[in-house]
């Protein structure tokens, strides 16, 4: 793809400079470091989703990014990722305020029952909406949003023309401590990934998968070639990666960001 200065990566002021980003998931840890690491590469306008959002919730990270990032609006924004009703109106309200949007990551932390016999079909349905619902509505709805184009320069701190349709969604699973109601949850998201790539054809979007390991917190004795548990922000680092031009000919992928655990251990983290 060639892209224009507007989504080039080498850009000075950020290589996600301008963009408009929603991240679900946003109060666990991962979705945090997430809209750090959009914030830190320029990215113009975070919606902070979460079932309860509010300002509250928000706040240190409101703290956190008004003085080291006074530039990236964030937005706490109640959001119920198993509603397509909300994620058109999440659309919306993005396409009024900014004009454009330009990355959707998806990242849900439900691990349901740890055994098969205590798994049941509601909790089934739930985790199954949980991690792949979001993910096949922002597929369904955000790519038309994402080509809009802009011609002229919003009034917002570091708004930027969009001349060119461009689009990432994120897909964000994995993690320790899931169950097998878990795992055929995540393979469901990843359905959506892969099924997405033919779905997208034509729209300058792309769409990838995060599997991540264990991260800090998570007690776990599965080991890994680093001989550590991972952090957040490590994974946020690849989110930013899969949102900017350096990832443009990277779609349909699964990118692992688990110290090596899935090379070691084959048969526990399959994805």
């Amino acid at each position: 793809m060639d892209t224009t200065e507007d989504f080039s990566p080498y850009r000075s002021d950020g290589k996600l400079y301008g963009f408009v980003c929603v991240v679900t998931g946003a109060s666990a840890p991962v979705g945090q470091a997430i809209i750090e690491e959009l914030a830190a590469h320029g990215a113009a306008s975070i919606y902070a989703c979460d079932k309860t959002a509010d300002a509250d919730l928000f706040s240190s990270l409101s703290s956190t990014l008004s003085t080291t990032y006074p530039n990236t609006k964030l937005i706490p924004y109640p959001f119920d990722i198993t509603s397509e009703d909300a994620t058109l109106l999440l659309i919306d309200e993005a396409l009024a305020a900014f004009g454009r949007l330009d990355i959707w990551v998806c990242s849900a932390s439900l691990l349901g029952p740890a055994t098969i016999h205590d798994t049941t079909p509601d909790t089934l349905t739930q985790l199954i909406q949980a991690h792949s619902l979001a993910p096949f509505f922002a597929l369904k709805w955000a790519p038309a949003a994402m080509g809009k184009l802009t011609t002229k320069k919003g009034s917002y701190p570091n708004a930027v023309e969009k001349r060119q349709r461009y689009g990432s969604i994120i897909v964000v699973g994995g993690g320790e401590g899931g169950g097998p109601g878990f795992v055929m949850a995540e393979y469901a998201a990843l359905g959506v990934v892969k099924a997405g790539v033919g779905c997208l054809r034509g729209t300058g979007v792309r769409i990838n998968f995060v599997k991540m390991g264990v991260l800090e917190g998570e007690d776990t004795k599965t080991p890994n070639g680093l001989e550590r548990v991972g952090r957040p922000q490590e994974v946020a680092r690849v989110a930013g990666f899969l949102a900017s031009g350096f990832s443009s000919y990277v779609n349909g992928a699964t990118l692992v960001v688990d110290g090596g655990a899935s090379v070691m251990n084959p048969l526990i983290t399959p994805i």
